[in-house]
């Protein structure tokens, strides 16, 4: 699992790709407070080496929770730039940094 990000000079946004390693899965996805807790906003695309894959565009100067969906079971990233409490969640949740 990793975080890419790209700072877009002439855009307040950074390209961030999310990706996760899961061969045995069928979906994937990404959700968060970028895209509302969809997973359809954040449907990643598998890969033919097992890891799924995306890019979005964020807006930068900002901290984000999110958590991966992997064929319905949310999974934190072990590389997130840090991690938090959510009490509406009951669970910890990844943090990224743009």
């Amino acid at each position: 699992m990793a975080i890419k990000k790209q700072f877009i000079k002439s855009k307040p946004v950074c390209k961030v790709t999310f990706s996760i390693e899961a061969k045995e899965a069928n979906t994937a996805a990404v959700v968060g407070d970028f895209n509302n807790w969809n997973p359809s906003e954040g449907e990643l695309s598998k890969l033919k080496n097992g890891t799924f894959k995306g890019l979005f565009e964020v807006p930068k100067d900002a901290s984000y929770e999110y958590k991966y969906v992997v064929d319905g079971t949310y999974v934190n990233d072990p590389e997130a730039d840090g991690y938090v409490y959510n009490d509406f969640a009951g669970a910890e949740n990844s943090v990224v940094t743009v």
